[in-house]
């Protein structure tokens, strides 16, 4: 299968290539290389060196013996996306290329409309780029579970069945995001459903839990090889910040109570994920909803599995809860559904612990680098009202 990943040098882009290759696909895509450049700007810097992209088309070359594709260019430049599909002509797409942060978008009025502008603008040039030069291609665009918010009822994957004033309909289930990045990518999902239903594009809608790790198997020992990992409060995820915290001793930092539930998944099983997504497409025209995530935790959970995991290795680290810069609900109801992936071969990771404790091992090597920009692990970008640093609240 040929493989197109737009967002080719990201944090999942990257090892999507080097998964789907080492599956004997062919593989080819396009960067701006902007996260390097967003991540910088907020102080912060990948806690795993990353190789610059001439070194990783030599790694890649070397590791299995043919050349990657990888184009330098701007997704929101439609001359450029649809020269990418026309001359590659790909079998699929995977829409990796958006600006993924929620708390970037809140900095200020010029990142929430730039965040805006860039992803649903590149999404329509990837939409338009497929219908008119590649029409039979299957797009599969990663979307976010937080897209969902945290509904009182159970979240099913994209449609349920409703029945109101005595008649029934299947609709899109509603979408409630948190913030601007979320709601970029409700537009995104609405329309990628519109140009299914009018252009006969078949799609594959991921809304995909919070993803953590360090490395897959395909990467072996070559550091070029290896993704980015980052730590600041706007790139960081939470178990990635938590566990570069706990390298160098910083409290782990709950925001509020730390009882917001969200899904979470290993970079290993995202990757699994997204091939069993492209190796068993939709049919044609048709625009399909998965769930994707390993289980549903609470922050304080993660932070407890991260707490004894560093203890096993004899790094102390206390758990701090600091007051929580976001807009949202710390209790709630959190049960969605993950059965269509379950169905296509989804096997997920049950031992979570052993691949945060290999995390924390990769990380150890290189305290130097998070010590070095600890001051980004500590929020201050907050959804209401002006910047201030979080302070400690228990």
């Amino acid at each position: 299968m040929r493989v197109f990943i737009a967002g080719i040098d990201g944090y999942l882009g990257w090892p999507l290539a080097i998964h789907l290759r080492a599956h004997g696909h062919d593989i080819a895509g396009a960067d701006l290389l902007l996260r390097r450049e967003w991540v910088a700007e907020v102080g912060g810097t990948s806690a795993l060196p990353i190789a610059t992209r001439e070194e990783r088309l030599q790694a890649f070359q070397e590791r299995f013996g043919v050349e990657l594709e990888f184009r330098l260019g701007d997704l929101t430049d439609y001359d450029f996306v649809k020269a990418c599909v026309q001359d590659f002509q790909p079998d699929a797409l995977v829409h990796l290329g958006q600006m993924p942060s929620a708390p970037f978008s809140m900095i200020d009025q010029a990142h929430c409309v730039w965040t805006q502008q860039n992803n649903v603008i590149n999404n329509l040039n990837l939409l338009w780029a497929i219908k008119e030069v590649a029409p039979a291609a299957h797009l599969v665009k990663i979307g976010t579970m937080g897209e969902y918010g945290t509904p009182d009822v159970d979240i099913p994957e994209g449609f349920f069945d409703v029945e109101f004033r005595g008649r029934k309909d299947r609709l899109p289930f509603p979408r409630q995001a948190g913030s601007w990045y979320h709601q970029s990518k409700v537009h995104d999902s609405h329309n990628t459903h519109f140009a299914s239903k009018i252009w006969g594009i078949s799609a594959t809608d991921v809304m995909q839990g919070v993803v953590f790790g360090t490395q897959i198997a395909e990467m072996g020992d070559d550091p070029r090889l290896r993704s980015r990992l980052d730590f600041d409060q706007c790139f960081g995820t939470a178990l990635n910040r938590f566990c570069c915290q706990a390298v160098i001793g910083h409290p782990l930092t709950l925001y509020g109570r730390g009882t917001q539930k969200r899904g979470f998944l290993p970079l290993a099983d995202s990757m699994t994920c997204l091939r069993l997504a492209l190796e068993n497409p939709p049919a044609t025209g048709e625009y399909r909803v998965f769930n994707q995530f390993e289980n549903a935790y609470s922050i304080q959970e993660l932070a407890t599995i991260v707490q004894a995991a560093a203890a096993n290795l004899g790094l102390k680290v206390a758990v701090r809860r600091y007051d929580n810069p976001r807009a949202e609900m710390e209790e709630h109801y959190y049960q969605p559904d993950r059965q269509h992936l379950l169905d296509l071969g989804y096997r997920p990771t049950r031992d979570i612990k052993s691949v945060i404790t290999q995390m924390i091992c990769d990380l150890l090597e290189h305290r130097d680098r998070i010590q070095a920009h600890a001051d980004a692990l500590l929020p201050d970008i907050r959804w209401k009202g002006a910047r201030k640093r979080s302070e400690v609240i228990g």
